[in-house]
């Protein structure tokens, strides 16, 4: 049984919600804005002494706010496979679940992530129905990241990568805390968000950043804001393998930033990612440090 918290997030009018959350946090509004974003950094005891710029009454809007960069060395990239790519929580990490029937009738790996309290989802879901983008994750691993609001909220690169595909895929802005993610069944493959498919030199990954209620709009670093518009159709974009116009990130570099906080879940290939001993549910994590190695 859903908590009231939970059941009220299917009445209210999350997308409105939304909308007007990401028109005030772009608006330059003056004094209103900085005491909005005072008044914020005081509720969720934000750490300013890290960011690049420490004033808090210096940001023209609360997205260039919540966006802020860190003073450099404030990150250090660990000597690992894969490091972190944001600060904030994990929420599960592990292996692709389940044996699924395959067309011949014999059974393939796991294709199934662990939400929290049974739930679960499939990586096609997550994906946007993509089947083939899905298949080459079969029987690997994923890991479940939760940004709070007091997080730093851009996003980096877990290991160097070239950029495949991006997905805008449509969907709910349920919130992403811990009570909605045990109470809302197959979340992260319902709520409205943004694959990014890589090809790296150990294969594939993807990085899928998930939007919530109040999350005005995710950018990445080569397309700029992704959303809005918001048409309601599933949107992607190929990027071309070689010459001037591809995109290629470096092991740490940003490669894209919330407006406003979310969750990001990765995949990786078969044979999985052998995960840091102490990558466990409810762990803080800070951007760069070790992750796993593959």
């Amino acid at each position: 049984m859903p908590s009231a918290f939970v059941a009220l997030q299917y009445l209210y009018p999350k997308q409105l919600i939304t909308e007007l959350a990401g028109r005030f946090a772009s608006a330059k509004l003056g004094g209103l804005t900085s005491s909005a974003i005072t008044w914020f950094a005081g509720r969720y005891g934000v750490n300013m002494a890290e960011a690049a710029n420490p004033d808090l009454t210096s940001y023209s809007s609360f997205n260039e706010f919540f966006t802020r960069s860190l003073k450099d060395g404030a990150r250090p990239l660990a000597e690992a496979d894969l490091i972190c790519p944001v600060d904030g929580a994990i929420s599960v990490v592990g292996a692709l679940v389940g044996a699924v029937a395959g067309a011949s009738g014999g059974a393939r790996a796991g294709d199934r992530l662990v939400q929290a309290k049974g739930h679960s989802y499939t990586t096609t879901a997550l994906v946007g129905g993509d089947a083939e983008m899905a298949k080459r994750f079969a029987g690997g691993s994923f890991a479940t990241i939760y940004l709070s609001p007091r997080d730093y909220h851009r996003i980096h690169m877990p290991c160097a990568g070239r950029l495949v595909r991006m997905i805008h895929v449509p969907g709910d802005l349920f919130s992403v805390n811990p009570a909605t993610v045990a109470g809302v069944p197959g979340l992260f493959a319902r709520n409205e968000r943004v694959v990014c498919l890589f090809e790296g030199e150990r294969g594939p990954f993807v990085m899928v950043l998930v939007g919530a209620t109040i999350v005005g709009s995710m950018a990445t670093v080569w397309h700029g804001v992704v959303n809005p518009p918001r048409p309601g159709v599933v949107r992607h974009w190929d990027y071309p393998q070689d010459g001037a116009a591809a995109v290629y990130l470096a092991k740490g570099a940003e490669m894209g930033r919330f407006l406003l906080g979310s969750t990001v879940v990765m995949l990786f290939p078969a044979p999985g990612v052998a995960f840091e001993r102490d990558w466990a549910p409810a762990r803080p994590v800070r951007m760069g440090e070790a992750m796993g190695s593959r």
